[in-house]
């Protein structure tokens, strides 16, 4: 599928010329399945390596009032340290709890911006990069004027809603929506679909 040049740190295995693409709007439970099933399969020595490219995309939900700032400050670390963007995003599903709806009620969006700098900061380590990924979430120009990484987040929530995705986990298999894939699915759904899939 395509994917816009800022956004290549979204490739999270696989080689970018592999003729087969899995796109992955995840949730915490696929996100740990990409860690111990597909990264193995896709990265340097896996069976589908050079065949299959799996790209982790960003859904908002809207429904949830902290989703547009969290989904901000993985597109923010995909411009700051972009080889963080990964570990960032499972280091921030292992604290999603502090950003659901009640926890986060009686902060504003620049205390919200500040913890998602915290879980920035010990997963880059980097003070310069940090306070890059800081700039990036500053709000900027005319009083709507959004954050310096709000163009790409427009890219994300258009890519989604032309596919049809409203929900996480959705998974697109060469630009399909396979609505067959579940967060739920280990090693054999995965083993079974991918030796069906994959025709290179």
């Amino acid at each position: 599928m395509a994917l816009q040049p800022s956004l290549n740190p979204l490739v999270v295995a696989g080689t970018r010329d592999a003729p087969h693409t899995l796109d992955v709007f995840r949730d915490a439970k696929l996100s740990r399945t990409v860690d111990t099933v597909l990264k193995p399969r896709f990265d340097k020595g896996g069976k589908y390596y050079g065949k299959v490219k799996l790209i982790v995309r960003l859904q908002v939900q809207p429904w949830h009032a902290s989703s547009t700032l969290t989904h901000e400050a993985g597109l923010a670390v995909v411009r700051a340290s972009p080889e963080h963007y990964w570990a960032f995003s499972r280091k921030l599903f292992d604290e999603q709890e502090n950003f659901y709806d009640i926890p986060s009620s009686t902060l504003t969006p620049l205390q919200i911006r500040e913890k998602l700098a915290g879980i920035a900061e010990s997963v880059i380590q980097d003070k310069g990069r940090v306070e890059e990924f800081r700039e990036l979430l500053r709000l900027k120009g005319s009083p709507n004027g959004g954050v310096a990484v709000t163009d790409d987040l427009k890219y994300t929530i258009k890519f989604s809603r032309q596919n049809g995705v409203h929900v996480s986990p959705t998974a697109l298999w060469d630009g399909v929506v396979a609505s067959e894939i579940s967060s739920s699915w280990g090693e054999e759904e995965w083993s079974k679909f991918l030796a069906e899939k994959v025709t290179v």
